[in-house]
Parts: C-alpha cells; sequence; structure tokens
C-alpha cells in the first residue's frame, strides 16, 4: 500500500495527539550532540562525522542507529547547523543519529575514476562497523536505516539497495535517483568519467537501474520529493517504475523546492517512518 502526503500527515498528527511525541516534552533537549572522527582504512583517512545519542543512551539498552547523509557542496555537520531540530527528534524517537561525511561531491559510491572516492565502502562499512564499535547500538540491519537529502537522497538508497544485509530500511529527500540526466553537473562526471565516454558506468551507479537488486519485501522504504523540485520529475519516473515492479513504498510529495525550509519538514515523516519500522521489528 502507498501512503501519500495527506494520509502521512493524519498519521503524524494522530501520532502526535495520542502521545507518543511527548517523549520530547518528557525529555526535553538531553540528547547529546558529539562530533567524531572515524577511520577509513579504504581511503587511508580519517572523517569527522555528527553522532547524536538521545537522552536514554546511557542507561536504556541497545538502539537503532538511522544514518543520515547531507548533499552536493555540504559536510557531516549540515544537518545539525541547518536543521537543529534534527537532535530533538533523536530523543523523540529514541534512535541514534550518525549524520556521515560524503565529502564535497561523492555520490555515496566508489569511484572508478578517483580512488580517494571510495565512499560506498566507508558509509555502508567502515562507518556502520566503527559506529556499532563504539555505541550500544542494534547490530543488525533491523536496527539501521539510511536516509538523505538531495545526493545523499540517491546515496542513502544507492547504498541500501546494494547492502540490504546491512540496511534494513531507507530513504530521500529531494534525491538525485538518476543521474542521467545530469551529465555536466555536481562533480559526477569527475566520479565517474564523462557519460559520453562512460555511458555504463552512468548507467549502472544510477539508483532507478537499481530495482532489481531488491528482494521483495526485504527493505521499507520512503521517498519524498517536492512538486517544484528540478528532481521531481525522477523521483516520480522512480516512483512508478517502483509501482510496476510492484515494490512497496512511501511516497510523499508536496508543494516545495529544493532546500532547506523542504528538508526540515521532511526529515519528521522520515523519522516516524523509520521509527515505525524499527518498532515493527522488535515485535516479529
Amino acid at each position: 500500500m502507498y501512503f501519500y502526503q495527506k494520509k502521512f500527515v493524519n498519521t503524524l498528527r494522530l501520532l502526535v495527539s495520542t502521545g507518543l511525541l511527548l517523549l520530547y516534552s518528557q525529555f526535553g533537549q538531553a540528547a547529546k550532540v558529539d562530533t567524531v572522527t572515524t577511520t577509513s582504512a579504504s581511503m587511508n583517512k580519517t572523517i569527522k562525522a555528527v553522532v547524536i545519542t538521545p537522552d536514554s543512551y546511557t542507561v536504556g539498552q541497545a538502539l537503532p542507529v538511522l544514518y543520515l547523509l547531507h548533499g552536493y557542496s555540504g559536510n557531516y555537520s549540515d544537518w545539525v547547523k541547518k536543521a537543529p531540530g534534527v537532535s530533538q527528534l533523536a530523543d523523540t524517537y529514541q534512535m541514534i543519529i550518525v549524520c556521515a561525511d560524503g565529502n564535497f561531491g561523492s555520490w555515496y559510491f566508489d569511484s572508478p575514476v578517483d580512488p580517494a572516492f571510495r565512499y560506498e565502502t566507508y558509509v555502508a562499512s567502515e562507518l556502520v562497523d566503527w559506529v556499532d564499535s563504539h555505541y550500544k547500538t542494534i547490530k543488525d540491519r533491523t536496527g539501521r536505516a539510511i536516509t538523505g537529502l538531495s545526493m545523499g537522497g540517491h546515496g542513502a538508497l544507492y547504498l541500501a539497495f546494494r547492502h540490504q544485509n546491512t540496511f534494513g530500511a531507507a530513504g530521500s529527500m529531494s534525491g538525485g535517483v538518476d543521474i542521467r540526466p545530469f551529465p555536466n553537473n555536481w562533480d559526477m562526471a569527475k566520479r565517474l568519467g564523462t557519460y559520453a565516454l562512460f555511458p555504463e558506468r552512468w548507467e549502472q551507479n544510477t539508483v532507478i537501474n537499481l530495482l532489481h537488486l531488491l528482494t521483495p519485501g526485504a527493505l521499507s522504504l520512503i521517498i519524498d520529493c517536492g512538486t517544484e523540485d528540478f528532481f521531481f520529475r525522477v523521483n516520480n519516473n522512480l516512483h512508478e517504475k517502483m509501482l510496476e515492479r510492484n515494490i512497496a513504498h512511501d511516497y510523499i510529495t508536496r508543494p516545495g523546492a529544493h532546500n532547506w525550509a523542504y528538508w526540515t519538514n521532511a526529515i519528521n515523516y522520515q523519522m516516524l517512518f523509520m521509527r515505525q519500522y524499527f518498532d515493527k521489528q522488535k515485535r516479529s
């Protein structure tokens, strides 16, 4: 079943009225925001990340983790600087949030051109292992989700599709889910080579062409894009292709552009979706 914006908003309001979001009022702004230094053996360097732990972390049991990816030209600190309410959501939904770094324009894949850009290996393997070894986490796909905005929306779906044993849920906000219509934009040619010379690399590394990797029902998926966004068409195309293949997913569209005003709102729905996924795993 596919949930559109109106139904999803109504669900959120119902949960607010029944008390789920009272967790925030109970705990206040107790989430802890740390900047940490992680290690990437594949790129032979250290990489910073932001880790947000909720108020219950020190006394509670192992918690699920949401990996949150930034967009092109951003970095690991974007979410806490530009959408500061994210730290409060860690308390509301009682999960650890890891804001990963994807460099200026990695697109979160391992570049066949530049060995200094191996961000698929870093985020999906090295960072996950680092977080699991340093924090009290649910060390299983049932306790891991990933989402992001723009380049990070592409990255979240790309990594989840290709690493279904690592992530159990994935989302995208205004994601560049088909990179092929933009061959001259956002440093993608630097990571893949030009589309004219290496079309197969672009075909193999665009999210919309990776649906064949999905095991039916393996991933819980949520896709969100504003109707005025320059990525709206490719998101709608992905939605239609997923419908054709009977791939279950939530798809949200509403008025909005490619900006932080939209993403600051969208992250609320993404976090609610991930919390519901984690709760379902506990019951099963």
